[in-house]
């Protein structure tokens, strides 16, 4: 059996997905009794479409229908039927089935699920159509959860949803975010807690005022950006104002001076001049971000962006990606830097990457560490002093 998970965020992930479907057409001629399933957001949106466009799938499943994978490679099997299942809804007992499936552990880190969804509709974005309306999980079975993971050897949670912010407003049992965050970090042995995406229209002053009294929150926030234009943004339907976000990093900076703040930017959406362009520009130094994911506009078949005229030609969205993304580098290494000659309490996560026998580790405020020292200081905080900065990471010796 083999399963295919695919994106359908950008068309280029469901071009890759179609691609990396097609490399096991041949295997499946010389393995006749093979089962290919597909599923993801890009099986939700397209559906029957994916039997269409490569037939010898077998089954395809959609975002809510994980949990009946071994149902669907029974029938496939017996019944010899091709079944594409991409319903969707907001029962409880089947979202929490799906919760199941939906949390990964990775040595000292976990990532848990709180919600499903989304209800904001940004104009670009296909998500709520592939993932369902908002729906969060009670906040008693989220702790559960993490208890386990921590009892498993966990360290680090981060709190996963499409917009976290807005978590206990539908489904759950009656605690917001915060509330929810709160009862986390009264799990024995939890060291850390981060969570992410963040939709700046539903930050709140409560949830900032976490990154310090509770001291299990680490001081990094992923707080998408989209344009720095106005304009832009209300053609996005993203329900807030260039002056609301800078406010926002304010507050946050005000909170805890030295936060880590990444975001993501999309280059290139109908309607953007040079002006607005600019503007992003201007926003990114006036922010100067951590890190920052990102985007050409890809439109996406369904939404309301798709629909849009005035688009920008390749070659434009290109140029102005490129230059975005130049300045991003200078402005991440800058933030790095400045961490040079300071100590950091840094979870030693396992061996790096970069070799030599060194251990890589990570900040309260998501940045790798490179460092010497014994394997077994892996799972525990250790203070690291920082002896350079670099764009994707910083070196450091042990305090």
């Amino acid at each position: 059996v083999i399963l295919v998970n695919t994106c359908a965020i950008r068309e280029k992930a469901a071009q890759k997905a179609y691609s990396q479907i097609g490399r096991y057409k041949q295997l499946k001629s010389k393995r006749p009794g093979m089962v290919i399933g597909v599923g993801g957001c890009m099986a939700q949106s397209a559906g029957e479409g994916v039997l269409s466009r490569v037939p010898y799938v077998d089954f395809v499943f959609g975002t809510q229908a994980m949990h009946q994978i071994l149902e669907m490679v029974d029938e496939v099997k017996e019944k010899r039927r091709q079944p594409v299942w991409v319903g969707m809804g907001d029962d409880p007992a089947t979202m929490e089935k799906l919760y199941a499936h939906s949390s990964s552990q990775d040595g000292l880190k976990a990532f848990v699920t709180v919600m499903q969804g989304c209800d904001n509709y940004c104009a670009y974005c296909i998500v709520p159509y592939v993932r369902g309306r908002e729906l969060s999980r009670p906040s008693d079975d989220i702790v559960a959860e993490v208890r386990r993971h921590v009892e498993g050897g966990v360290r680090e949670v981060t709190l996963l949803g499409q917009n976290v912010n807005s978590y206990g407003l539908k489904g759950g049992d009656g605690a917001d975010f915060s509330a929810l965050i709160r009862k986390i970090s009264e799990v024995e042995g939890l060291k850390r807690i981060r969570f992410t995406t963040s939709h700046p229209k539903d930050l709140t002053d409560e949830l900032i005022s976490l990154f310090t009294s509770v001291k299990k929150v680490m001081p990094h926030i992923h707080l998408p950006l989209q344009s720095g234009s106005n304009a832009i943004l209300e053609a996005m339907n993203r329900r807030y104002t260039v002056e609301h976000y800078l406010m926002l990093i304010d507050k946050l900076r005000k909170e805890v001076p030295e936060i880590a703040v990444t975001s993501d930017v999309i280059v290139g959406f109908p309607g953007e001049g040079e002006e607005e362009f600019r503007a992003t520009l201007d926003v990114m130094e006036r922010v100067r971000f951590d890190g920052l994911f990102s985007f050409k506009f890809s439109p996406r078949q369904g939404t309301r962006a798709a629909k849009m005229e005035d688009l920008l030609p390749e070659e434009i969205k290109e140029a102005r990606l490129a230059v975005l993304q130049d300045l991003q580098r200078e402005h991440t290494l800058g933030r790095n830097e400045l961490w040079v000659g300071r100590v950091r309490p840094t979870l030693v996560e396992g061996s790096s990457k970069s070799g030599g026998g060194q251990l890589k580790g990570r900040t309260p405020e998501n940045k790798i560490v490179n460092f010497n020292g014994d394997e077994s200081l892996v799972g525990e905080v250790v203070e690291v002093k920082v002896t350079r900065g670099g764009i994707n990471s910083l070196v450091g010796e042990l305090a």
